[in-house]
């Protein structure tokens, strides 16, 4: 269970730092355009913010490598913590912007959160 753990763990990460990508190289770009729904208007208008949104992600990712390196129970407190910030942002997105961020965000993290608890 430790190792489906830690894996869980390093998809999540990877995917906040695909979300990082997303949100601060490619907003205003056909890719960040079609993932996001957005014209190039109001992607134009919102670049700044989604770079700034785009960071806090590149955060969540290194927390959560963080913990994966820090070593025993203080580095599962720091996975558990990271993770959890990640399920209420899944849930507050999913409830404020799309019910979608709340399974592609919230759900690979709860299932890591469980796992990190497991082992």
């Amino acid at each position: 269970m430790k190792i489906l753990g830690i894996v869980l763990v390093l998809l999540v990460a990877l995917e906040h730092l695909y979300f990082l990508y997303l949100e601060m190289f490619l907003w205003t770009r056909p890719k960040g355009l079609k993932t996001f729904g957005n014209t190039v208007e109001r992607a134009e208008a919102s670049k700044v913010l989604a770079a700034n949104q785009g960071l806090y992600n590149g955060f969540l990712a290194a927390g959560l490598v963080w913990g994966l390196v820090y070593p025993g129970a203080a580095g599962v407190h720091i996975q558990v913590f990271f993770l959890a910030c990640v399920i209420v942002a899944g849930v507050y997105g999913g409830i404020t912007v799309k019910k979608a961020i709340l399974y592609v965000q919230g759900g690979p993290a709860l299932l890591a959160l469980l796992a990190v608890l497991a082992a």
